[in-house]
């Protein structure tokens, strides 16, 4: 009996491994698609990646996609506000097969005109939706 639980969890750990590595790339394929779609000034692209019933913590709690791309129209209305987008020191962590931490810092290249530079972190709750990767839960600060 030993022998088959050792065998198992030989069989098990990789598959694990395996899945978090699979996870860690689709979440961080997701955050480059979002980096590509704001330098290329489209916000709704780049907020598809929250999903509908999301939650944005920044200086006020934004409940839903809708209000989370309204926030974001607002304060990025131009490209000058919106900038060049970077991230960062991006740390995912897979928590279960499907819901997965993910900390970094964001870096916006801006004008004076357009705000000037700003910078700071966040972390976020992603979850499995229908086999997509999306944000439940952002808060930047």
């Amino acid at each position: 009996m030993k022998t088959l639980q050792v065998l198992v969890m030989a069989m098990v750990l990789p598959f694990a491994a395996h899945a978090a590595a699979s996870a860690e790339a689709a979440i961080r394929a997701a955050l480059d698609a979002q980096v590509q779609a704001w330098n290329r000034g489209d916000i709704e692209t780049f907020v598809a990646t929250y999903a509908e019933d999301c939650t944005f913590v920044g200086k006020t709690v934004s409940q839903g996609r809708e209000k989370v791309l309204a926030r974001y129209k607002t304060s990025y209305g131009t490209r000058e506000a919106m900038g060049q987008l970077t991230f960062d020191h991006l740390i995912v962590r897979p928590l279960d097969k499907e819901v997965a931490v993910v900390t970094g810092e964001f870096h916006l290249a801006r004008s004076a005109a357009g705000g000037g530079p700003a910078h700071g972190l966040f972390s976020l709750v992603f979850e499995l939706h229908k086999g997509q990767w999306m944000i439940a839960l952002d808060h930047t600060s």
